[in-house]
Parts: structure tokens; C-alpha cells; sequence
């Protein structure tokens, strides 16, 4: 790729946020000479999204600091379809009043990264169903349908890999291809948009969206993708063994965010530092380039950065401070995640094992049975060997607490109410 004039090509070349531009260059010219409206495509499929979006949030963040307009296209009509991108198995179909709490709840994290309203840099949040539900199957059949032809769709991966596994591909989910690229159309009429942006995976989606646009609309169009994101070893972003990184706080705790983010493998820190946070260039560098423990204060500039941007400034302190009481001090801290539990549970005895899963750290009898083993588990910083333990009113602290730890970063507060 050349040297790009607009800024904000330049920023996701720098950041390394592109993976993949239908036309570089003339985008790049379109980008310097007008404020482009661009959006990217998140289906409700949950009230939060997880930290695997992040990496697109940022993109339009970017996007809007850069003096472009960003779109969020919320799916409220492709989330009752489907996307089988990645998918071995059909997607639960949710009700409408499922899907519209999920946007509700999806809309509290852009707001956290956007600045919504009129002018023409303002963030527009609209929702698919708005033109999807209204469509006639014949008329859409004829003047949008005949612009695909089933022998290129057959050979986007969405679609060949399910059929590759021979594993059911249901006549719904071969639609949503289209309904997506039709999105870019509308898009295109109402706002304007020139510009699609998204995960790898939904490259051929993309496309197709942009081929669309030049059959229909004799509009030329862009698509811009960004790597799909893994840890150094190996692991899939946003992914824990206790389950996904949410982003609403109500879901996960501003405080487990930032663990999240402290416990970074080493040579991730450089990337992750410049896909999701705000900071120049030239001090990640510095930070990137600490070795052996003092890589560890990069983390902890990860990981207060990154909860800023979600969680706000005090939000990011107290999730710093508790860990620095718990970890250095060894103090108890009420910041601690806390999972309430009936009193009548302590009074009788809670076995170890089903006080793990309630808390969190385990998801099943059988990992909380291994962790133990592995000697990583402690009631009230004491280490625990036998898997028979109890845990009753006598493991209560003077705060009326019990404190259950896995290993060092991860500390549960269990409260009988």
C-alpha cells in the first residue's frame, strides 16, 4: 500500500487496523476530499457486545476523530435471519422484544465512543429492520436477487465451509449474504454511505455489498476489512476460560475489564496498545519496548487506558487502585467483584466446588475440581488442596465476606444476604 493522504487510512495503516481495501488508492482520494459517511454492522444477538467488536468500535472512532461520519447499523432485521459466517450450527431465533433489548443495551457502549447527533461528523445509529421488514419477496427477488449469482455464493466461506463440514446450511441463513449487501444500498439512499467496514470474516459479504451498489445505484463503493484477532498464542480474542469480555458494566465488572487487559501476553502489548488506545504512537513505542518485569507497567497503562475509554476515568483508577491493594497489599477491597449468595447457603455449608462455579471462577464442577489440583485455588489467601472443603459461616471474614481466589489476578467476593 502507498503512503496514504487521508488521515484516516493513515491512522488504520499505522495502527494496523487494515486487512484487506477493495480500492486503496481511490479511496484514500475520496477520503481526502469529503467527509465520507462510512458504518459497520453489529447484529443483537446479546444485551452487550464482547471485546472481539472492540477492534471495529475503534474503527469508527477513528472514523468520526478523523472528520468522517460514522453509522452504526444495528441488525434488528438480519439478527431474525442469521449470519452463518463462522457458524457450524443456525443461530437461536430471537423474538422482536428480545431484539430490541439487545439494542438498547449494545447502544450504552457507543455512546462511551461516539458523539451522536445532526451535524455532519455526528454518529447516526439506524436499524436494518427499518427497510428489511417492509420489503415485497417478489419485488426484492427481482430487483435486487438478480444481481447474485448462486455460483459465487456457494464459493464465499460463510457458505462453502458449512457445506464443506456438511453441516446443515438452512435456506434463511443463504439469504443473509444478500440482505446484508442490500444494506449497503439503502445505506447509500439515506446517508449517503460509500463505505462498508468489518471483521475479515465478512469480506465476501462486504463485496458483494459494493457489487451491489455499482449494478443498482452506479455508485462506487468501498470496503475495508480488519484482521481477525488472536492472542500471540494462539487464543481468539475476547475469549477466557470463565466465559466472554463483555463491555457493559453490568456484565462485567469494570474492575474484571481491566484484569482483562492486564493479563496480556507479553508480545501482544505493542499491538494491543495501538489497536485500543488513544495514545501517540511514539509512547507505545517506549512502552513496547520495556523487557523482563517492567513490561508489566505497559500493562497496567493497557489496561487503565482501555478501561478509560469504556468506563470512564474513575472507573479505570478504582479498577487500578483495588488491584494494586489486592495484589501488593494483600488487602481486602470492597471494588472486589462480589456474587451474592443466601445466608441459609453459608449456614449449611457450600461445598468448594459449587462456591467456584457460583463465583465465577470455574464454569463447571470439573474445572473447579482441576484448578484445585492445580493448587490455584484459596479461601481468604489461604491455599486449598482438598476438593471436599466446605465452605460455611466460619470462613466469613470480619467484613462478612468469604474472598475465593484462582491463582494470583482473579479474587471473587462471595456475600450472604
Amino acid at each position: 500500500m502507498t503512503e496514504p493522504k487521508s488521515d484516516f487510512l493513515r491512522v488504520l495503516q499505522e495502527r494496523g487496523y487494515i486487512h484487506q481495501c477493495s480500492d486503496f488508492e481511490q479511496l484514500d482520494k475520496l477520503l481526502y476530499s469529503e467527509t465520507v459517511p462510512a458504518y459497520i454492522g453489529f447484529d443483537c444477538t446479546a444485551t452487550s457486545l464482547h471485546v472481539g467488536s472492540l477492534i471495529q468500535i475503534m474503527i469508527l472512532h477513528w472514523l468520526q476523530k478523523t472528520g468522517h461520519k460514522p453509522i452504526v447499523l444495528m441488525g434488528g432485521g438480519t439478527t431474525r435471519v442469521g449470519d452463518p459466517t463462522g457458524k457450524d450450527e443456525s443461530r437461536k431465533i430471537l423474538t422482536a422484544e428480545d431484539i430490541e433489548e439487545n439494542k438498547a443495551g449494545i447502544r450504552k457502549v457507543f455512546d462511551q465512543f461516539l458523539t451522536f447527533g445532526d451535524g455532519p461528523t455526528d454518529a447516526v445509529m439506524v436499524d436494518n429492520a427499518d427497510w428489511l421488514m417492509s420489503l415485497k419477496y417478489i419485488d426484492f427477488l427481482r430487483d435486487v436477487g438478480r444481481h447474485f449469482s448462486v455460483n459465487q455464493m456457494m464459493q464465499r466461506d460463510s457458505v462453502r465451509l458449512r457445506l464443506e463440514r456438511e453441516q446443515h446450511l438452512s435456506f434463511l441463513e443463504f439469504n443473509y449474504m444478500i440482505l446484508q449487501s442490500y444494506d449497503f444500498v439503502e445505506l447509500n439512499r439515506r446517508f449517503g454511505a460509500r463505505l462498508q467496514m468489518g471483521g475479515s470474516d465478512q469480506w465476501g459479504n462486504i463485496v458483494s455489498g459494493v457489487d451491489l451498489g455499482r449494478r443498482i445505484l452506479e455508485e462506487e463503493l468501498f470496503a475495508v476489512t480488519s484482521p481477525l484477532l488472536t492472542t500471540s498464542s494462539g487464543a481468539k480474542m475476547g475469549k477466557t476460560a470463565s466465559g466472554a469480555i463483555w463491555l457493559n458494566p453490568d456484565m462485567l465488572s469494570p474492575y474484571n475489564y481491566w484484569q482483562f487487559w492486564r493479563n496480556t501476553e507479553d508480545a501482544d502489548v505493542g499491538r494491543f496498545l495501538r489497536l485500543f488506545t488513544l495514545l501517540p504512537l511514539d509512547e507505545i513505542a517506549k512502552l513496547e519496548a520495556l523487557q523482563g518485569s517492567d513490561i508489566n507497567e505497559a500493562k497496567k497503562v493497557l489496561a487503565s487506558e482501555v478501561t478509560r475509554l469504556l468506563h470512564g476515568d474513575a472507573a479505570a483508577q478504582e479498577a487500578e487502585e483495588t488491584a494494586r491493594k489486592t495484589f501488593e497489599e494483600g488487602a481486602l477491597s470492597d471494588n472486589l467483584p462480589t456474587v451474592e449468595i443466601a445466608a441459609g447457603d453459608l449456614s449449611t455449608g457450600m461445598g468448594l466446588l459449587a462456591a467456584l462455579v457460583s463465583a465465577g471462577l470455574a464454569s463447571s464442577n470439573g474445572e473447579a475440581r482441576r484448578h484445585i489440583k492445580g493448587g490455584a485455588i484459596r479461601i481468604n489467601d489461604q491455599s486449598v488442596s482438598d476438593e471436599r472443603t466446605m465452605v460455611d459461616n466460619g470462613s466469613l471474614t470480619e467484613e462478612g465476606v468469604v474472598k475465593l481466589s484462582f491463582g494470583k489476578k482473579k479474587h471473587v467476593l462471595l456475600k450472604p444476604v
